[in-house]
């Protein structure tokens, strides 16, 4: 299925579009990404080029569609959290089941027969695919299709069912919504949804000094690299030693070769909004060289410190947020490794130096082994996982939550199938 949208114009409707712009939040963090009204509107993308919504814009879509449609029939949270689940949120997700012999579609992931089914014989009728089944990778029509089969879940069989009964169901069908083949899923539903923007408290997690500090990098990282279209180059955040490493990387030198790229002169890959990141062969080529010149005695693994970075900064060279560089240490923790616990292999001078892809994945596997044996004693991985997301004090080894989730799923991306010397080890961490 050929389709491919680049603004939000061109999956939703004039009159849906107006509703976004009228969302308050909606309307603020388009106009801090620089969109403006009455001008198309850019969908976000990852690194990889997949379009998704953010959580606000997400969180938008269902209001508008249960205040429309549904009202006080469903929880827009419960609509967010599935979503989260099925699809990451991407508008243009599929999911082929071997079992049905039909391709899910959407964030909702939502078969085709389904939607059909609900328009023509339970009266759910706002929308209407006439045979046109990639409506479904619109956003509104995604969603009023999913929320109309949750709210028929809520009273399958004209008996009122549980929450956990839907969401289980929802995912595994009506017959499976008791078997153990989805309580992993209802568990996972539950914490996304209690991570929602709408539920969980910011505060608490970090000082504001450290806020303060990871926003001022964000600000200069974001203005001096990004400006005019133009490219940032690894040369200019990377030694040359580090350079010569990352030359000698068979995979990065077969990558850097094939994209056109000159010694002395290499570029960084950019999404839409000229935001510079490092490709995986790229982001796994650095965490192998940092393990290897600086703790090949310390029990890490490169796929840990890569699926870490996948989650907290999607590989952006400047972070995400307030979390600055690729492994999103900010420079209150830099300064105390390098002052305190003696981790001086690269010397910070200033906030704008954590950004360099090496300095961040050396300080971020340097708080790896240091939450290794935090407190005195061998901790285990997932307390160390949680830890550097979270912070220590807020390790909750009795709900694992949705980064973690997120770790995992990202951990698989960056398993070699052939062993890795590197990676061997039975005190290795995962």
């Amino acid at each position: 299925m050929a389709v491919s949208y680049k603004f939000w114009n061109e999956c939703i409707d004039p009159l849906d579009m107006q509703a976004l712009w009228n969302v308050p939040k909606v309307s603020a963090e388009w106009e801090d990404a620089g969109e403006t009204k009455g001008q198309k509107v850019h969908l976000s993308r990852d690194p990889d080029g997949q379009v998704y919504l953010t959580q606000t814009e997400m969180k938008a879509v269902a209001e508008i569609v249960v205040s429309r449609h549904f009202s006080g029939k469903i929880d827009p949270d419960m609509i967010c959290a599935i979503a989260e689940l099925e699809s990451d949120r991407q508008p243009l997700c599929q999911r082929y089941d071997k079992k049905a012999k039909a391709t899910h579609l959407g964030m909702m992931q939502i078969l085709p027969k389904t939607a059909d089914w609900l328009a023509s014989e339970k009266g759910y009728g706002a929308y209407q695919l006439n045979g046109n089944e990639l409506l479904l990778f619109r956003p509104f029509e995604n969603v009023y299709f999913g929320a109309a089969y949750l709210i028929w879940l809520s009273s399958f069989e004209q008996k009122e069912r549980s929450e956990e009964f839907v969401v289980r169901a929802y995912r595994g069908g009506t017959k499976k919504a008791t078997h153990k083949s989805t309580l992993k899923y209802w568990q996972r539903y539950l914490s996304v949804k209690e991570s929602l923007p709408s539920r969980k408290s910011l505060e608490g997690h970090r000082s504001v000094e450290e806020v303060n500090a990871s926003l001022a990098l964000a600000k200069k990282t974001g203005s001096s690299q990004n400006t005019g279209g133009m490219y940032t180059y690894w040369d200019s955040v990377t030694s040359p030693e580090d350079m010569v490493d990352m030359w000698n990387h068979p995979e990065v030198s077969k990558e850097w070769t094939k994209a056109g790229e000159k010694q002395g002169r290499v570029r960084f890959s950019q999404d839409d909004k000229k935001r510079p990141y490092l490709s995986r062969v790229e982001l796994k080529a650095v965490a192998e060289i940092i393990l290897i010149k600086h703790f090949s005695t310390k029990p890490l693994k490169v796929s840990v410190l890569c699926a870490l970075a996948e989650i907290i900064s999607m590989r952006f060279l400047s972070g995400i947020g307030p979390r600055p560089g690729i492994m999103g240490i900010d420079y209150s923790t830099v300064v105390w490794l390098y002052r305190e616990m003696g981790f001086r292999a690269y010397r910070t001078i200033s906030v704008d130096d954590i950004s360099k892809p090496f300095v961040s994945m050396y300080f971020g596997a340097a708080y790896l082994v240091w939450l290794v044996e935090c407190e005195g004693r061998l901790q285990p991985p997932q307390y160390i996982i949680q830890a550097y997301i979270s912070g220590p004090k807020n390790v909750n080894l009795q709900d694992t939550g949705p980064e973690y989730l997120k770790f995992e799923e990202a951990l698989s991306d960056y398993e070699d199938t052939k062993p890795n010397p590197r990676d061997q080890g039975s005190c290795t961490i995962m």
